[in-house]
């Protein structure tokens, strides 16, 4: 296939690492907004030609991946099908859909876009973030496959079985409150316990000495780019706000238990939270 993918960040950028590997490119365009990225992409063999042209680019493609941000994905998407063919198949990578799949619902292109979520990251961004087994054993959510035609959903599935990813199908509104409570209240926990350790340890060199592997991988997601994940919330504001109310109320307990020094409570919680062990081997 010729590719063509919009965005050459940590997930267009590991896609087409994947693409290559899988054989399942021989051509891959890479647009891009900053020239930078561009250039980087090139030198570190993630594209083979790079372009600001982005109706060419999607006119000579098999496949187009739009990998922007939640946002600009919103005005970048309805561009890419203003300039689809019914041979073609178009997919986006983003975290939200239901906003997403609203503005595309009447394009006289939709059938030839599939909305797809890898389940897949890393707390890094831009193209020397690109891995390329990022995606291998992953979940891959494809969104409303009903409105899709079922060549483009076809093409979707072979491209990433190959890639080694789990398929999961459901609707937008359901994929969005599913990854609130998995994906996105990790990521808002993590920006705010940084927060707080930075404003309570004042001393650098104190966190850098102390902060071993739990503290660590607890608050790594604090890493990711505001860029991606500002957008992210604005789009899925109601669940993000329902899960962080839940949080809230879990962390007021758990402070409750100790303010009552009640530690066979607190056990019977920690008890409780064990079981996530039996879905989380």
């Amino acid at each position: 296939m010729v590719v063509t993918i919009i965005g050459i960040g940590l997930i267009g950028g590991s896609l087409a690492l994947s693409l290559k590997e899988t054989a399942l490119a021989h051509h891959i365009i890479g647009v891009d907004r900053s020239p930078e990225h561009l250039r980087e992409a090139v030198a570190i063999g993630l594209i083979d030609e790079p372009t600001h042209d982005l109706a060419e680019a999607v006119r000579r493609a098999d496949l187009v991946v739009v990998a922007v941000p939640m946002d600009a994905m919103l005005t970048v998407l309805p561009q890419v099908l203003d300039a689809a063919t019914e041979r073609q198949t178009v997919i986006d990578v983003g975290s939200t859909k239901a906003q997403l799949l609203s503005t595309v619902e009447h394009h006289p292109q939709r059938s030839r876009f599939v909305a797809v979520h890898p389940m897949a990251g890393t707390e890094y961004s831009g193209p020397s973030a690109a891995l390329p087994s990022l995606f291998r054993d992953k979940t891959l959510v494809i969104c409303d496959a009903a409105s899709s035609a079922p060549d483009a959903v076809a093409r979707v599935e072979a491209v990433f079985g190959r890639l080694a990813m789990r398929l999961v199908y459901m609707d937008g509104t359901a994929h969005d409150l599913h990854t609130a409570y998995i994906s996105h209240i990790s990521h808002i926990t993590s920006f705010a316990l940084a927060l707080t350790v930075l404003e309570k340890e004042k001393e650098d060199e104190q966190i850098f000495a102390l902060a071993s592997g739990g503290f660590e991988s607890t608050v790594r997601l604090a890493k990711s780019s505001p860029d991606m994940w500002v957008p992210i919330f604005r789009q899925n504001r109601e669940n993000v706000l329902d899960v962080l109310d839940e949080h809230i109320h879990q962390l007021q307990h758990l402070r409750q238990l100790l303010n009552q020094e009640d530690y066979p409570a607190v056990y019977q919680q920690i008890q409780q939270a064990n079981l996530i062990k039996k879905i989380l081997k």
